[in-house]
């Protein structure tokens, strides 16, 4: 696991960094909420180790998982703090080598102020996560930008990526309609992307009036 993006207060308590995922070998981003002590996809940050956690007012309580795929770390962290790893529960099939996962529901009110918004596209249990004392929404998968310091396009992940790239777009165009209008979120914290801070509302009603657009090839 290489260092690439240490850790950073993006917002007052909500903090960001990006390793190399092991397997993958792609760059992606991890999310801390520092007040409740909830640790969002994670994978353990290079430049300050697992011990950082250990040493804030709260210590990790929770895990929270915008997919299944993105379960990396969370055994270490559930093994080092006692927390529960939640994710959604459409999911929980892809968890068969002893990991302990707590399932929710779109809709359901997760540890640390945080609201399951249902996506469902590109799998079944892809899930935005809304912290609403931050405004702030998580996306896994459904939305990226391919550049997590270095903002490129907002958008899609490439049709490849997708069993029927026509629907799965229309789909996801009508997802993030729906989430503007039941939610009231200024900044997108990206799985695959940087956070998108103060305009990221904009951003993706823009993406919405463009009719959409990939964010990157492979």
């Amino acid at each position: 696991m290489g260092i690439v993006g240490g850790m950073q207060e993006i917002l007052p308590g909500v903090y960001h960094w990006t390793s190399i995922h092991p397997k993958l070998r792609i760059e992606v981003a991890s999310y801390w909420l520092d007040g409740p002590g909830v640790v969002i996809d994670p994978l353990i940050p290079a430049d300050v180790g697992i011990e950082w956690f250990a040493g804030r007012r709260t210590p990790p309580t929770a895990v929270l998982l915008s997919n299944r795929h993105h379960f990396r770390h969370s055994d270490v962290f559930a093994a080092a703090f006692g927390c529960a790893v939640h994710a959604n529960a459409a999911g929980l099939h892809e968890f068969t080598h002893g990991e302990v996962v707590e399932g929710f529901a779109p809709g359901d009110a997760l540890p640390g102020g945080v609201t399951a918004c249902e996506v469902g596209i590109i799998c079944p249990d892809e899930t935005a996560l809304f912290v609403e004392d931050q405004r702030a929404m998580v996306f896994a998968d459904a939305l990226v930008t391919g550049a997590p310091h270095h903002r490129q396009n907002l958008g899609f992940v490439p049709d490849q990526l997708m069993d029927d790239p026509v629907q799965t777009k229309l789909g996801l165009l009508q997802t993030f309609a729906r989430l503007l209008d039941d939610y009231d979120f200024a900044h997108l914290l990206l799985a695959h992307g940087g956070p998108i801070i103060g305009d990221g509302r904009l951003g993706l009603q823009e993406l919405i009036s463009a009719g959409g657009r990939t964010a990157f090839e492979m």
